[in-house]
């Protein structure tokens, strides 16, 4: 009961945080709306997707501006059930986890994003009217940034496997031909299908995961000295 109690604490601080974001962006909807459509000319099909267009984009901005927060009241919540050694990690790491979602989310926005709904215009542009929906656009904003965020947390999820012992670099290596095979599925999955975007997202995926490697090798090592002490 204790936990659980514990955990209604947690959600209510996250859900007070988020709305207070949240209405302060709504408020400020104006200051906010040239960097969310980058000076694109959008239509809408009818009254509701104003509200709609703006529900959404409050709600993607207040998520962003809040997150800090929410990962420091789930930090408060799941360390009691942490042993000392998962606590460590996560404690040490969750700076970093913060600024690779964070930095996933920028290279969206100023590599993929723009490049891919170029492309995508421009190709339909030879045989088509294009018009462009308020909410279609956001739509499309939200997959070419947010997944690229949870996907460049890949190092700290591979260390974090690694501290505990569930994976080792070894493994990583044998596995290398079919991780990048599913790499690839997942960068044509989350992303537009063009293969500009998927390159995009394809080439940085592939050195995260060598850089996943390296560190799961060099935790190893750190472990095997400690251990000969």
């Amino acid at each position: 009961m204790t936990h659980l109690d514990d955990l209604r604490k947690a959600l209510i601080k996250v859900t007070v945080v988020f709305l207070a974001f949240f209405i302060g962006v709504f408020s400020t909807i104006n200051l906010w709306f040239p960097y969310v459509t980058k000076g694109h000319e959008l239509v809408i099909l009818g009254p509701l997707e104003v509200v709609k267009f703006y529900m959404t984009m409050s709600g993607a901005i207040a998520l962003g501006l809040s997150l800090p927060f929410l990962c420091h009241f789930i930090w408060q919540f799941i360390k009691p059930g942490l042993n000392e050694k998962e606590a460590k990690f996560i404690g040490l790491y969750s700076p970093v986890m913060l600024l690779l979602f964070l930095g996933g989310v920028a290279f969206g926005y100023f590599v993929i994003h723009p490049l891919s709904y170029g492309f995508l215009l421009g190709l339909g542009a030879a045989n088509f009217d294009v018009m462009v929906s308020a909410q279609e656009y956001m739509r499309f904003l939200l997959m070419t940034t947010m997944p690229i965020g949870l996907l460049f947390e890949l190092p700290i999820v591979a260390l974090f496997l690694g501290a505990i012992g569930l994976l080792t670099a070894d493994s990583m290596k044998k596995v290398r031909k079919w991780s990048y095979v599913s790499i690839a599925v997942i960068s044509a999955l989350i992303t537009p299908p063009d293969f500009i975007s998927q390159l995009l997202v394809l080439i940085p995926m592939a050195v995260l995961y060598e850089a996943s490697i390296w560190l799961v090798m060099k935790t190893e090592r750190k472990q095997a000295a400690a251990a000969a002490e």
